[in-house]
């Protein structure tokens, strides 16, 4: 005999698992514009990794105000879990790549010219981790509410120099106009600021926190790196080198991104050591 073992089943007056989670705007936001049974997968693809996308701003604002305030503990365990959604990310490539050329070629035409490189919420992660490209906000330009939300970001510290501006407060000379403004342009490497950390990596129980914190920078660009190599790869295999749909260099654009490092002295300070 089934029973339900005391579990809750009246909900005409009550909150649901549905309601709280909105599922029925989550679960008809899925509209093909084809009848390829394909689109399907690409569109949950890419809704999905948005709402990941959703989640890690979030804690990369997080980790960037406790950072700000001296609480590392807590920065860590936020950037540790942007980490694991960038795991999250880079295994949802799997699924996508089971599109085959021939199943994209039956709806790429309905996508028109949009496009992944237009996503707001990935341009904003590029830009709270540092890479400040102020070419990229051209695609959001007819978007009020969007250059709104880039300039917001731009406004504020990026994470590698809120790092650095650590690094300053623990008796580190970061140089000065790393620190004076918000970047607005992509970090470049500075030897001086690879020296800080040479000095941290070669002395690790004497610059503990700072030794933590490098290495959880490099954990994050070591998985976003995979993601970017993951999406050149899905790429290739499923359009070859064509155009990509926004106008791009397809693969040779997405190839020329994997040479963007974030925390270029956090890389290069290994061959020294």
């Amino acid at each position: 005999m089934m029973t339900d073992h005391g579990a809750e089943t009246d909900f005409s007056d009550k909150m649901s698992y549905g309601d709280y989670l909105r599922l029925d705007h989550i679960l008809t936001a899925q509209q093909p514009l084809s009848d390829a049974p394909d689109e399907l997968l690409f569109i949950i693809q890419h809704q999905t990794s948005e709402l990941w996308m959703k989640l890690m701003l979030s804690e990369l604002a997080s980790a960037r105000r406790a950072i700000a305030m001296d609480e590392l503990p807590e920065a860590f365990k936020m950037l540790a879990r942007v980490t694991r959604i960038m795991e999250q990310l880079n295994n949802q490539w799997d699924v996508l790549r089971t599109m085959t050329p021939s199943d994209y070629t039956t709806f790429r035409d309905a996508l028109g010219r949009s496009s992944g490189f237009q996503s707001l919420q990935y341009r904003l992660i590029e830009y709270a981790l540092g890479n400040r490209n102020l070419a990229m906000m051209k695609p959001h330009a007819h978007d009020p509410v969007s250059m709104a939300a880039l300039e917001a970001e731009l406004s504020e510290p990026s994470l590698y120099q809120t790092v650095l501006a650590f690094a300053d407060r623990q008796g580190f000379d970061v140089p000065f106009d790393v620190l004076a403004m918000p970047a607005r342009t992509p970090h470049a490497q500075i030897d001086q600021i690879r020296a800080i950390w040479a000095t941290v990596y070669r002395d690790t129980t004497a610059h503990w926190p700072l030794y933590e914190m490098a290495e959880k920078l490099v954990d994050l660009e070591d998985y976003f790196r995979r993601w970017r190599f993951n999406h050149v790869t899905t790429v290739e295999r499923v359009i070859g080198f064509k155009r990509g749909t926004g106008g791009t260099g397809g693969v040779d654009y997405l190839k020329m991104m994997l040479a963007v490092e974030l925390f270029p002295e956090l890389w290069h300070v290994r061959t020294e050591l």
